[in-house]
């Protein structure tokens, strides 16, 4: 009786597979001397055999034909090679040791040549030529092994040979969906390989082909096909969090988005590897298809098939899932896998974000001793793949915007959530902004003489690790990721999940991006992106491993962060920025031109005003203060009252709180009666964000409201919206802090470092010789610059 009720639900579900396309690579179909493993493909067989019987449609996808076409062709080779051809080898030993060491009048040149007799092939393309011949050769041979394996279990089995084209060329493809449906119908089961005869075995990774090896081509078909999952069989028993031979490296039986991992040495088999199954899965399971399910198993356990799909498994109750799961992102079934796995294997965010932060710290340090110039390669690489995977990055976030929609999202996150051109665009001039900018670290800051021959120096160095949580804005990330790069910082990064799938793209790009432009010297573990589903609070216990915590969200979020870490803090909680309009303004046009940017720009940023205060003569003589109401109100603008704004009749809808964030296009009026009674109310209700004054030109007003206000940013007739690092000139920032300690206002760079000490010695120098009365060498303090 099946005991697959004892499954988790997510590998459960897995069971009620109507059809499924298997494949079985060259590793698991074939020895390590090329000839086939009659026992892996005896057990492959049945356990097919199994699921047909139980009214499963089964569609395979096999390798092997290129490798027993080698024997082939060595066997006849050998066979009509000339006694001359004999006698002149070197060594007996030549003519066996390997697959493709026997030289052979075909292989050599393949009998391509031209009129003067020279071959018209380059190697390479000659031992693609002679690959396609072996190639022929085995299909014959692979299929008549298949056909008498599967003749034995009373099945019958078709063979079909693929190319590219085939699925480009819409008649050939409908044809090709008919044959696999015709021959399911009748209880046939189709086996697909590649053409290689006609592909010459091309297997180069190229973005312009449709599949690049039998793992892609499985994909393809498992999508084109309409199969509920796809199972491709490899050597090892799934993926692994690092290469299966490194000690603790541990099986991964759900692979998330954004799963980062270690990819070990290719099998010696094949043209794929294990990069090329996490791709083809991943390709497999990608929305617009009816393959949910894509698991990456070992070929080589003999019950490996029946222990995912069967219904009559007996499971182990002290063994876990076999393989490693692929699903469709945003999927029932991806939700169950991530809350069955978290339940199961009792791992906490903060387990995982402690090896990645240990790792990042790591990474950091090599990127330290690289050159300025290594350095500045990377952000530039980084500017560049952020502009030439815009497309890929903006179709993320569009699934990301649509799932926003769908969940009922607020409007002000779906405003920090939606990425655009020009946002990019932006992104990738403040990176080269700063890449252009001097070196930051090993910065002289102050130098003294202690003594004759005794020198300090105090230079800038990277904070750390950097932990940043944020949410609902990825373009956070290649702002936060090209300061630590070039501030010397590692980077921990925590995004939200209504911008999963924007993250994860980005995430991509720029760990690319960090392994191109350093020539691979510095790994994309540098910038860790968690992705567990664990509570922000499991990662501010991370003192031990991380030096500072900056969070980029609402003000709840900030606020619950710095009362719950030890770790410090830089940031903000608040965004209450305010516009002062003083009576000495005179232009209502341009009083109305500033108020409506600094509230209608980008009215979700924290920079955005939520307040404006208007001077009482405003409403008389000028009449300044009904203007600016008007252009609000055209802009969209929803004005509501405080206390003395509603007696003057300014607005309709009184306001609830004197200090609220917005995040939209709502703002509090309020009248005061000189620009003290002003001052005192920013002081009251403001953040310590962002304030500005607008006033004449020459009065004394602007001067004077710069000097008294306390805020991390002060503005005199400029917009609030200027509180920014790309426009400080910063080239981007990790946020605004509004602390007193470290740093203030839009942090860049210089945000990012910290100090060390450095002595110098000209010879020995021991601390006990400047003591005493008998004191040997003096102190002299000189400062030096």
């Amino acid at each position: 009786m099946s005991t697959a009720t004892k499954e988790q639900p997510y590998r459960r579900a897995l069971r009620s597979t109507h059809r499924v396309l298997i494949k079985a690579g060259t590793s698991v179909v074939a020895n390590d001397d090329g000839r086939p493993s009659l026992t892996r493909l005896g057990a492959i067989i049945e356990q097919v055999a199994e699921l047909h019987r139980s009214g499963m449609e089964v569609i395979m996808v096999t390798s092997g034909a290129t490798g027993m076409g080698k024997r082939l062709m060595r066997k006849h080779g050998r066979m009509n090679m000339t006694m001359a051809e004999m006698t002149s080898s070197n060594n007996l030993a030549d003519l066996t040791e390997g697959v493709g060491d026997v030289t052979l009048r075909s292989e050599s040149n393949d009998g391509i040549m031209s009129t003067n007799g020279e071959s018209m092939l380059s190697e390479k393309e000659s031992k693609k030529t002679f690959d396609s011949a072996c190639a022929a050769g085995g299909q014959f041979e692979m299929m008549n092994l298949y056909n008498s394996l599967f003749s034995q279990m009373d099945i019958s089995a078709a063979q079909i040979l693929l190319t590219e084209g085939d699925f480009r060329d819409e008649s050939h493809l409908t044809s090709l969906m008919y044959s696999i449906e015709r021959l399911l119908s009748v209880g046939i089961i189709p086996i697909i390989n590649e053409n290689d005869a006609v592909t010459a075995n091309r297997g180069t990774a190229d973005d312009s082909h449709l599949f690049t090896d039998n793992d892609s081509l499985a994909a393809l078909c498992a999508r084109s096909f309409s199969c509920d999952m796809c199972i491709l069989l490899t050597d090892v028993d799934g993926v692994f969090d690092r290469p299966p031979s490194e000690k603790g490296s541990k099986l991964l039986p759900f692979y998330a988005q954004n799963q980062s991992v270690g990819i070990g040495e290719k099998s010696l088999h094949g043209r794929g590897g294990m990069a090329a199954k996490i791709s083809a899965a991943q390709m497999a399971v990608k929305p617009g298809s009816q393959c949910r399910a894509c698991v990456v198993l070992s070929g080589a356990d003999l019950d490996s098939i029946r222990s995912v799909v069967s219904k009559e498994y007996e499971i182990d109750d002290n063994a876990g899932p076999k393989g490693t799961l692929f699903a469709t992102p945003g999927s029932e079934l991806e939700k169950q896998a991530l809350e069955d796995v978290e339940a199961v294997t009792g791992d906490s965010v903060s387990e995982a974000a402690s090896l990645m932060a240990t790792a990042s710290r790591d990474q950091a340090r090599k990127l330290q001793s690289l050159s300025y110039a290594e350095r500045q390669a990377i952000l530039f690489a980084v500017a560049e793949g952020l502009e030439s995977q815009k497309a890929t990055i903006l179709a993320s976030n569009a699934i990301d915007l649509k799932n926003a929609q769908k969940d009922g999202t607020s409007k002000e996150l779906v405003g920090r959530l939606k990425l655009t051109d020009a946002k990019l665009k932006t992104l990738s001039t403040g990176i080269r902004q700063i890449a252009n900018e001097p070196d930051p670290l090993g910065v002289v800051k102050a130098k003294r003489e202690l003594a004759d021959g005794l020198e300090l120096s105090q230079i800038t160095v990277p904070i750390g690790v950097l932990m940043i949580i944020f949410e609902s804005r990825p373009d956070s990330m290649p702002q936060i990721a090209s300061l630590a790069l070039a501030s010397g910082n590692g980077l921990l990064l925590k995004g939200g999940k209504e911008a999963a799938f924007s993250n994860e793209a980005i995430h991509k790009v720029i760990g690319d991006a960090i392994e191109k432009g350093s020539g691979g010297k510095i790994t994309r573990d540098i910038i860790a992106l968690v992705t567990s589903r664990g509570q922000v609070a499991d990662m501010l216990k991370l003192d031990d491993v991380v030096d500072l915590v900056i969070p980029r969200g609402s003000n709840a979020l900030v606020s619950y962060i710095k009362a719950n870490t030890r770790i410090p803090v830089l940031g903000h909680a608040d965004g209450v920025c305010h516009v002062y309009v003083d009576k000495s303004c005179t232009d209502a046009d341009l009083v109305s031109k500033l108020v409506v940017d600094a509230k209608t720009d980008y009215p979700s940023a924290c920079n955005a005003m939520e307040t404006l205060l208007l001077h009482e003569d405003t409403l008389q003589s000028t009449h300044i203060a009904m203007s600016v109401l008007m252009s609000l109100r055209v802009a969209g603008v929803k004005c509501l009252g405080g206390p003395k704004a509603m007696k003057a009749g300014l607005c309709d809808i009184a306001a609830k709180e004197m200090k609220c964030e917005y995040g939209d296009l709502t703002c509090m009026v309020e009248i005061v009666e000189n620009m003290e009674e002003a001052i005192d109310w920013i002081h009251k209700y403001g953040s310590g964000h962002t304030e500005a004054i607008v006033c004449a030109e020459d009065s004394e007003a602007g001067e004077d409201f710069l000097n008294r206000v306390d805020a991390a940013c002060v503005f005199k007739n400029a917009s609030t919206r200027f509180a920014d690092g790309f426009r400080f000139g910063l080239g981007a920032e990790v946020g605004i802090s509004t602390g007193r300690i470290h740093a203030r206002g839009p942090v860049g760079v210089e945000g990012l470092l910290t100090v060390k000490w450095q002595l110098r010695s000209e010879g020995i120098n021991v601390a006990s010789e400047y003591e005493g009365d008998d004191r040997k060498k003096v102190y002299t303090h000189k400062d030096l610059m």
